[in-house]
């Protein structure tokens, strides 16, 4: 009889635990994009409030960086400096978050005003990565990057996705293997650059990739960002230097240095990438963004 009776408390036990597994998986709150974009908006109030320096500082990750003009942490660049001035306002427009939630991106347009009148405005857009603080489950900035072009003569269209949830992978029990992965996909198309500007990036673009290049407004599409390279006669080559990964292995980022050529005119440049992989595991870029090395 107490045998019979322990192993009914054995199975209740473990009925109340598969119910509360199945309650904490229906109740958890789902990974919804609006969450990045809350980030982004958030930053934007501080940098409003606080002004640029206190703002960077405030949203910063441990390992972010901006491109002041080659990569440098944020902490060390905005504590090295008394103060930044000009006010910056941005708008989220482009946005996505990987289907666990520990990394996301927004872009979008900004403008940056270091005086009183309208021709002290800057017009441009950027690209901010967001990562996932496990100690506060907050986000901050990985990595900020923008270019500047003319003032757009329309509104940019607003696109924020969900996350595909088809394209999550169980995280992997090699902490560095994510990382090593995007950094061959990288490598792999900076070589397929030197050989072809055209043939690489067909074989890399995904159908929703933006190009993101200076002086120009932002690219929608594969196609025309394929036609924008022809008619640019530009060709590059570029070295990575860093990657990253999502654990649930659907969204990632690279950044590196470019070279540019157009004519007789060469140039160097930041690049970001950021990566989305698609429904046969295949890595391709959902948004490039190249921003002048300037000294």
């Amino acid at each position: 009889m107490k045998k019979l009776i322990a192993a009914a408390v054995i199975l209740s036990a473990g009925f109340v635990n598969i119910v509360s597994a199945q309650t904490a998986a229906t109740t958890a709150t789902p990974v919804t994009v609006s969450k990045v974009v809350s980030a982004e908006e958030d930053f934007n109030k501080l940098v409003e409030r606080k002004g640029i320096k206190q703002g960077f500082l405030s949203v910063a990750d441990i390992e972010g960086i901006v491109f002041k003009p080659q990569a440098i942490k944020i902490a060390e660049f905005y504590g090295s400096i008394d103060k930044q001035p000009g006010k910056l306002v941005s708008q989220p427009k482009f946005a996505r978050i990987s289907a666990n939630g520990d990394l996301g991106f927004t872009a979008g347009p900004y403008i940056y005003q270091n005086g009183k009148t309208e021709d002290d405005k800057v017009y441009g857009d950027y690209l901010s990565v967001w990562r996932l603080d496990a100690s506060d489950n907050k986000f901050k900035l990985l990595i900020n990057l923008g270019i500047q072009h003319p003032e757009a003569e329309q509104e940019t269209p607003t696109d924020f996705k969900e996350p595909d949830l088809t394209k999550q992978k169980a995280a992997s029990k090699d902490p560095f293997n994510g990382k090593n992965v995007i950094l061959n996909t990288d490598k792999v198309l900076n070589h397929s650059l030197e050989l072809s500007t055209q043939a690489a990036y067909k074989e890399f673009l995904s159908p929703e990739a933006r190009y993101y290049f200076p002086g120009f407004q932002p690219i929608t599409g594969p196609d025309k960002a394929l036609k924008f390279l022809a008619n640019e006669g530009i060709s590059i080559s570029a070295e990575t230097a860093n990657a990253g990964r999502s654990t649930s292995a659907d969204l990632a980022y690279s950044y590196g240095k470019a070279r540019i050529k157009k004519g007789n005119i060469v140039n160097n440049y930041n690049y970001v990438r950021i990566w989305e992989i698609d429904a046969s595991h295949k890595w391709n870029i959902l948004l490039e963004i190249f921003s002048t090395v300037e000294n």
